[in-house]
C-alpha cells in the first residue's frame, strides 16, 4: 500500500502550496533583484574605453576573454605596465579572470578609494534624501572597512547594491581553496556584519579559513568569500526562481576556472548559494573536488546524480532551520527540486550539531563548521556523518589531497 508521504494526493497538495507560496510572493515582493544594477555606471563607462585603448602599440585584449588569454597578456607586460593599467581602469583590472590576483587586489584597493570619495561627497549631498544621505553615508563605512589594513578585494563593483570578493590566506600558494557562496540579500552592504558576525560572507569565510588551519596546519589553504554574484533581493519571485542562479553559476565557474595553480577547491553554498552551485555544478572545472551545501532550498536537481559532476556532494541542516519548512520541489519552473538531506538524493549528509537556526553554519564550535574545515583540507576521515547517513564515509580516503 502506497504511504501517505508518496500519494499523489500529497503531490497535488504539495504543487498547490508552492502556487499559493508564489502567488504570495508577487504580492508581497515582486520581481526585484536586476532593477538595481546600473548599465551606464563608471565601470561601464571604463569597460568601453578599455576596448578603445592600446598599450606598447598594441590594442587591450577584450575584458570577457578567456582566463588563459587574459593571463598570457598580463604576462607579456612589464610589472610598470601591469601597474599602469591597473591604475587607470581599477574598476576593469580588478575583476579581470586571468589577471595576477595580487594585481587585482591593487586595483581594487584603487578602485574602493574612488567610491569612497564619491560616496563622500553623496553623504553630505542636500539635494538627497535623509534616507538616500543615509545609504551613502553606510556605503562610505563599507569601502572604508574593505580599506583598512592588507584585505585582500579579490572582486569589487559598486554599481546597484554592489559585488564583491575577499581572499582570507595566500592564493597563489594554496593547495586547497575554499570558496563561501551565500544566499539571498548579499551585496556590499551585508558582506559583513559587527553583530552576527559569522551570518554575512567575511564572517563565514573567516571562520572557515580559522577552522581550516586549526584542523591540518600544515595545509596550505585559503577561502575566498564569494559575494560576487547578483542574489535574489528577499524571499520574493527571484529566489524562487533560477534566473540569477543561473547567471551567479557562469561567474563562479568562470572565477573558480580561473584560480591560480593547481589547487583543488571546495564549495560551501548557503541557502539560495546552495541554487546557485547544483546549476553550476555540471560545468564547473574539474578542479571542484567538493560541493557542500547547507540550508538548502534545493540545487534545482532531483538527486545527486543529476547534478552530473564528478565532484562529492555533501549536505547539512540544523533541526531548527525553517528552510526545512519549505517545499522541497519543482513546479513549472518554480521552486529548486528535491531535498539535499533527504537520504534518497544521494548527497553525503553530515552533522550540523550546534548550528542554530539557518545561519549558523559557520559558528565556531558547531559540527558543522567543523566537518566543513574538514572537507576543505581533504581531511574526509575526520567529517562527522548525520546520524541519517552512517555511510557518508564510504568510498573516499581520509588522506588529505595537496
Amino acid at each position: 500500500m502506497t504511504s501517505f508521504d508518496t500519494s499523489p494526493t500529497l503531490t497535488v497538495w504539495r504543487a498547490l502550496l508552492a502556487v499559493a507560496v508564489v502567488f504570495v510572493m508577487l504580492a508581497t515582493t515582486g520581481w526585484s533583484a536586476v532593477r538595481d544594477q546600473q548599465a551606464d555606471g563608471p565601470r561601464e563607462l571604463a569597460l568601453a574605453a578599455w576596448a578603445r585603448d592600446r598599450i606598447a602599440g598594441h590594442s587591450l585584449p577584450e575584458a570577457d576573454a578567456p582566463a588563459y588569454r587574459l593571463a598570457h597578456f598580463f604576462a607579456t607586460l612589464t610589472s610598470g605596465q601591469r601597474f599602469a593599467l591597473a591604475g587607470k581602469y581599477p574598476s576593469v583590472v580588478g575583476n579581470l579572470d586571468g589577471a595576477p590576483v595580487t594585481l587585482r587586489y591593487h586595483a581594487n584597493r584603487v578602485a574602493l578609494r574612488q567610491a569612497a570619495a564619491v560616496e563622500k561627497v553623496r553623504a553630505r549631498d542636500e539635494k538627497l534624501s535623509p534616507d538616500g544621505r543615509d545609504e551613502a553615508q553606510a556605503r562610505l563605512d563599507r569601502f572604508r572597512s574593505l580599506l583598512r589594513g592588507e584585505r585582500q578585494i579579490l572582486a569589487f563593483d559598486p554599481s546597484g547594491k554592489g559585488r564583491a570578493a575577499e581572499v582570507f590566506g595566500d592564493l597563489d600558494r594554496a593547495a586547497r581553496v575554499s570558496v563561501v557562496v551565500p544566499g539571498v540579500d548579499t551585496h556590499l552592504l551585508t558582506l559583513e556584519r559587527s553583530k552576527r558576525k559569522y551570518a554575512a560572507p567575511v564572517g563565514m569565510a573567516e571562520s572557515l579559513y580559522g577552522a581550516e588551519r586549526s584542523a591540518s596546519p600544515g595545509t596550505r589553504t585559503a577561502v575566498i568569500a564569494w559575494a560576487d554574484y547578483t542574489s535574489p533581493a528577499g524571499l520574493g519571485m527571484d529566489a524562487a526562481l533560477g534566473g540569477l542562479a543561473a547567471d551567479g553559476a557562469i561567474r563562479l565557474n568562470a572565477m573558480v576556472g580561473a584560480l591560480p595553480g593547481t589547487s583543488k577547491v571546495s564549495l560551501f553554498c548557503h541557502s539560495y548559494g546552495s541554487v546557485v552551485c547544483g546549476v553550476a555544478a555540471h560545468r564547473a572545472p574539474d578542479r571542484v573536488a567538493d560541493i557542500a551545501v547547507a540550508g538548502s532550498p534545493g540545487m534545482r536537481a532531483a538527486n545527486a546524480g543529476q547534478l552530473e559532476t564528478g565532484a562529492r556532494i555533501w549536505a547539512t541542516r540544523d533541526g531548527d532551520d525553517w528552510i526545512g519548512d519549505v517545499p522541497h520541489m519543482e513546479f513549472g519552473g518554480i521552486g529548486h527540486g528535491a531535498d539535499p538531506v533527504d537520504p534518497a538524493f544521494g548527497a553525503r549528509i553530515v552533522s550540523a550539531a550546534g548550528a542554530a537556526g539557518h545561519s549558523g553554519y559557520f559558528e565556531p564550535g558547531t559540527e558543522s563548521l567543523d566537518n566543513f574545515a574538514a572537507i576543505g583540507v581533504g581531511a574526509y576521515g575526520s567529517v562527522s556523518c548525520a546520524s541519517a547517513d552512517s555511510a557518508c564515509h564510504s568510498g573516499i580516503s581520509g588522506e588529505r589531497n595537496g
